[in-house]
């Protein structure tokens, strides 16, 4: 039952238990109209701490008992409630007999479980929702409530009325695969059914159509329906009432709006159940769900297995739409690392390697390989999370337990997995920079589900040549990707160019006088941009606030531009743009909360980052990284610390950190009276970059002991 802390509550709580007995008491199961069992929406929570701050600080109790009044049902009816942020196993039944379980799911759904015919008794009846996960488990708050009984079962309720939809491009006329999201008039997910099966992907609320049709069925009622195509399309919301016996066609068109031309959008991280085992995508749906949201160069990375998507694509008549390519999450204790291109046939690399070294030495050997990513590195798998302060010192890009850093490629967005802190992997990706290792960021979904995780939510715009999808050269792209050429997406973009014509992965030779940066923000307008950041080596150097503005003359597709002029660096640097944007909170491309959330405080947020642009001030026709000037700087000043902080004059943070850091492996100690007063005297940006490394590296001393 309910439990509280505040007597009153508890009372009104019995108290309205016991009205919504006494009204079912006289309700009489029938084909038209419910037992309305709850009519609102209770705060359950399994553990003993709150999971995230939008909930009360306590729960209403950790199951949830209500009792309400029926008759027997002769044939099997359908038990209907609506369920919001539900992480772990909660389980349902009706009298001691088992109906179901929740819907592993975040998303704000209604969920619809069998009634067995003899399971509902004459008079009184117990539902019991309660949670089965294990008790070291985290956390889940969530909210069940709404609950009703019906007397249909599932597939009677499901057909009482038709809505034939069919999605067209506006510009060519073409029909488009494409997603088609259903909800009830305030926004919660609505259980349909769909034809053809062989076509659509289907789930509460959410319908992919392989080829722009497709005919549902559903209760008549008041409905929203939104249809899209993913980043680069305009979003369509209509609502709708249908009634019993009702046929209703809806003929909805679409335009590409945001302007990628020139640029192919990647999924660099692609499941199924099918091959990996969990999740609930087959690979049929896959592959359905892939062309509905506009991927055009998917990559299958399920676990430990190589696996060619193009049979699966080309029966389901897709392959105009995307090129597969062959890849492998390399799966390992220590780490998981996305590889591709594969070539057809290739051994798989050793995934039960113990160390990096071994595990890059296995990758490297896998014949086509050129692209190595390291996936969600700010997370725990098998007791390892690769880049936490128990192993890696993010500031200096330090691995603590020597392994080698050998990839080209990281996460910096996995729209499946994402960080309580927006830009920590950014800021991760950056610090590789400056270490003087060439890493490419990377933006992919994870995406193990048709609608939990959407796939190519966070995806890679690769340059290249776009123009058809189905015969896109992946060994070119994946060069083109190796060499930084890349715009990172989560529902907006950053196209940064310096000087006029130089973009993500160029080399900008020397200017005579300032240097020009432009930032475009792409992206469709069902998507808020907020905040355009600048960075130089890893540093906020300029910032801008977006304010929407709407109007018409806007060219489609690009949400915001801002040129700044810098001062001609004295050295070498890189520079990249980050945007950050509102989080949508509706069903119909949902932001998902972080996978391993390190606090109950997060604000759902969009994102969009550049590539690095590499300046060569110096003009050696080459990039120095900040690591190699700190190694100048201590070979120059040959130990004496005045000379040090001598050399560090006019430099930035990022070599500060660096010349910290090999400070402290000269068994210099960074605490010294002698050094704390030469910094004192130093200009803020070299008295910040310290700071930052002496707290990374006091963080990677505390995770040892924990």
């Amino acid at each position: 039952m309910f439990r509280t802390h505040d007597m009153t509550a508890t009372l009104r709580t019995l108290a309205t238990l016991g009205l919504l007995c006494l009204t079912c008491r006289a309700a009489v199961l029938t084909a038209a109209e419910p037992v309305i069992v709850s009519g609102r929406l209770h705060h359950l929570r399994s553990g003993e701490t709150r999971e995230w701050e939008e909930f009360p600080r306590d729960a209403e109790g950790t199951r949830l008992e209500l009792g309400f009044a029926a008759t027997v049902n002769e044939t099997e009816g359908t038990l209907e409630l609506r369920q919001q942020d539900v992480r772990r196993n909660w389980k349902v039944s009706l009298n001691d007999r088992s109906l179901g379980e929740l819907t592993i799911d975040e998303n704000d759904l209604i969920l619809q479980l069998p009634i067995p015919s003899g399971t509902l008794q004459a008079g009184d009846n117990r539902l019991v929702i309660e949670c089965a996960a294990k008790p070291d488990e985290p956390a889940d708050d969530v909210r069940v409530g709404e609950v009703s009984v019906w007397a249909q079962s599932i597939n009677q309720r499901r057909r009482e009325a038709g809505l034939e939809i069919a999605v067209t491009d506006a510009d060519t006329g073409r029909l488009l695969p494409s997603r088609i999201t259903i909800t009830t008039a305030d926004g919660a997910l609505y259980p349909v059914a769909a034809e053809p099966a062989d076509r659509t992907a289907v789930r509460a609320g959410c319908v992919y159509t392989a080829d722009g049709r497709a005919i549902l069925q559903l209760p008549a009622g008041r409905y929203v329906v939104y249809v899209g195509r993913g980043f680069e399309y305009s979003l369509v919301r209509q609502e709708f009432s249908i009634s019993e016996d009702e046929r209703r066609e809806l003929n909805l068109t679409l335009r590409r709006v945001v302007p990628t031309d020139g640029y192919i959008a990647c999924d660099t991280h692609v499941h199924s159940r099918t091959h990996s085992g969990h999740g609930d995508a087959t690979v049929e749906e896959r592959m359905i769900t892939l062309a509905g949201e506009g991927i055009e160069l998917p990559i299958a990375t399920d676990h430990n297995v190589q696996i060619d998507h193009r049979p699966y694509a080309e029966r389901l008549g897709l392959l105009d739409w995307f090129t597969p390519v062959i890849g492998n999450e390399v799966t390992t204790k220590r780490g998981h690392f996305n590889i591709f291109p594969i070539d057809p046939g290739a051994a798989l690399p050793d995934h039960t390697v113990e160390n990096w070294a071994e595990a890059f030495d296995e990758i490297e050997a896998t014949p086509g390989v050129q692209v190595v990513i390291l996936n969600h590195a700010r997370d725990i798998h098998s007791g390892t999370r690769p880049f936490g302060p128990k192993l890696y010192n993010a500031v200096v890009a330090e691995q603590l337990a020597g392994w080698p850093l050998r990839m080209n490629a990281m996460e910096v967005i996995n729209s499946g997995a994402t960080q309580t802190e927006t830009l920590q992997l950014l800021q991760d990706w950056m610090g590789l920079l400056n270490r003087g290792y060439r890493v490419t960021p990377i933006g992919s979904s994870d995406s193990h589900d048709v609608n939990r995780y959407i796939v190519g939510q966070g995806r890679t715009y690769i340059r290249g040549d776009d123009t058809n999808p189905g015969g896109i050269d992946a060994a070119a792209a994946a060069r083109s990707l190796v060499q930084g050429r890349v715009l990172v997406s989560y529902g907006l973009i950053a196209e940064l160019t310096v000087s006029g014509e130089y973009t993500s992965g160029d080399l900008v030779p020397p200017v005579d006088g300032e240097l020009n940066v432009s930032v475009r923000v792409l992206g469709p307008d069902w998507v808020t941009p907020q905040r355009l950041m600048l960075y130089a080596n890893g540093e906020l150097i300029r910032e801008a606030m977006i304010f929407s503005d709407r109007a018409e003359s806007r060219v489609p597709g690009v949400q915001f531009e801002q040129t700044w002029s810098l001062e001609r660096p004295d050295f070498d640097l890189f520079l990249t743009a980050i945007v950050v944007g509102d989080g949508i909170d509706a069903a119909f491309w949902r932001t998902a909360k972080p996978y391993q959330p390190t606090s109950p405080h997060w604000l759902p947020q969009t994102l969009g980052c550049s590539g690095a642009v590499f300046v060569d001030a110096d003009g050696d026709g080459q990039w120095t990284a900040a690591r190699s000037y700190a190694e100048q700087i201590i070979r120059d000043s040959d130990g004496a610390l005045p000379d040090v902080f001598a050399g560090l004059s006019g430099r930035d943070s990022a070599v500060a950190a660096h010349v910290a850091h090999l400070l402290r492996l000269s068994r210099i100690d960074l605490d010294s009276a002698d050094i704390t007063a030469l910094a004192a005297e130093a200009d803020p940006p070299i008295r910040a970059g310290i700071d930052r490394y002496r707290e990374a590296w006091r963080q990677n001393q505390v995770a040892q002991f924990e």
